[in-house]
């Protein structure tokens, strides 16, 4: 009972051995609480000035190529530029833009194009910031605790996923604008932690930020076909089985307008149960069998979903979706920092950004798209089976990834020489 308790328990290693880790840790909690709020006004506005299913979707459309172009971007200057730089200063512009919102839902007639606008520029900044985010954590966390940070960061995410959510449900019944001015005082708080991360300069042979740097790291995410079986099994998963667009007219369905936080609030319980649970992970040596296992029981269970009768049925099928995703995220994340050598990391946590964030701003699209022809129940069950059929699709075309072993690996053997070497030469020094 004792080695199984342990075995499920977190391993707080990472945390405890690094000093930056545990700065960024702390503003990712206190940022993704503020974000996570203004995930739920934003739609409810929408909606509240709309009332229309396809206006709420086009949120995720109009988000899009700001993703794109930004995250592959933020890839090439992560990999050129001081990342820690990089990170505080979109930071900053992110304050700026829950301030914007904030300054619309005061007025007496708030502007739906401002949603779009600033939704568009605030996902282009975040998508700026997200890849030296990443990429730092490869530096400042051992190798072998990769695992073990990647179970943290789902942690960290969930904290905010499910009490956010909830909170935020209940303060746009009150006023939008109060939950866009608790989002601008998390963007205050994360920047006085992240201020105090250290100077993190890239390699002195560091290409410059171009469009030929940026090909190369498209060029070696292309050659590597097992990590291009994460990008491709999330994107498929996210596209046809992505719904939380709905969440407002579901509420509604289930009569239930009250639940509209628990629901959003759902995924983030199964996931935090996967992530409290999760030590596990790190002992899995066949992580791409695990990312399309995890895919497969997402689509299930957001198919099951639409059959649900009642709010806590619909809940429980959320809570399981989001638990599954959570895997398979953990798995994905830990073949990401154990596999990509530092030179690329920039630009392939660009890429990466690519596949988890369009997916699920495109699968929103679609199940609006399939709601306003069939109704929201078809578009949940509808989506949840293709995501099914499109995993076990990929599973049969991408046989390197499915049958990807971190224990004889090359490129996981070469990282895992590389950190030990360095770590060598530094107690030497």
């Amino acid at each position: 009972m004792k080695r199984l308790i342990r075995h499920l328990s977190l391993d707080l290693s990472p945390l405890r051995d690094s000093r930056d880790y545990r700065l960024l840790f702390g503003s990712g909690v206190i940022t993704m609480f503020g974000t996570m709020i203004t995930m739920v006004a934003v739609p409810y506005q929408m909606k509240e000035l709309t009332d229309s299913y396809l206006a709420v979707g086009l949120v995720s459309l109009a988000e899009f190529v700001p993703m794109v172009v930004c995250g592959l971007w933020g890839g090439a200057i992560a990999d050129a530029l001081d990342r820690r730089t990089i990170i505080v200063w979109s930071e900053l512009g992110l304050l700026v833009t829950s301030a914007a919102l904030l300054v619309n839902a005061l007025l007496p007639s708030p502007q739906v194009w401002v949603l779009y606008a600033v939704g568009a520029l605030s996902t282009g900044l975040a998508s700026l910031q997200r890849p030296s985010l990443e990429a730092v954590i490869q530096q400042v966390v051992k190798h072998d605790q990769q695992a073990s940070a990647a179970v943290l960061s789902s942690l960290r995410w969930n904290f905010g996923a499910i009490v956010a959510p909830a909170l935020g449900g209940l303060l746009v019944t009150w006023s939008t604008a109060s939950a866009y001015a608790v989002d601008t005082l998390t963007f205050v708080l994360s920047l006085v932690l992240l201020w105090r991360v250290r100077s993190i300069p890239p390699a002195e042979d560091a290409a410059p930020a171009s469009l030929r740097s940026l090909l190369e790291g498209v060029r070696y995410a292309v050659s590597r076909k097992d990590l291009m079986g994460t990008y491709l099994v999330d994107i498929a998963a996210m596209v046809f089985a992505m719904a939380t667009s709905l969440y407002p007219f579901l509420a509604d369905e289930l009569r239930a307008p009250q639940a509209l936080g628990l629901l959003y609030s759902a995924a983030a319980v199964g996931a935090l149960i996967a992530s409290l649970t999760g030590r596990w992970t790190a002992r899995v040596q066949r992580q791409g069998l695990g990312v399309i296992v995890a895919a497969i029981l997402w689509g299930a269970a957001v198919a099951l979903t639409g059959l649900a009768p009642n709010v806590w049925l619909v809940f429980v099928c959320i809570a399981l979706a989001g638990a599954a995703d959570m895997i398979s995220g953990i798995f994905r994340m830990t073949m990401w920092n154990q596999t990509i050598p530092p030179e690329y990391r920039g630009r392939l946590a660009g890429i990466e950004l690519l596949s988890y964030a369009s997916g699920p701003m495109l699968g929103n699209a679609r199940a609006s798209l399939m709601a306003n022809f069939g109704g929201t129940r078809f578009s949940l069950s509808a989506g949840g089976i293709l995501c099914v059929a499109a995993v076990l699709g990929l599973a049969t075309a991408l046989p390197k990834f499915l049958h990807y072993d971190a224990r004889t690996d090359e490129h996981a053997l070469a990282e895992k020489a590389r950190r030990e070497a360095a770590a060598a030469a530094e107690a030497t020094a």
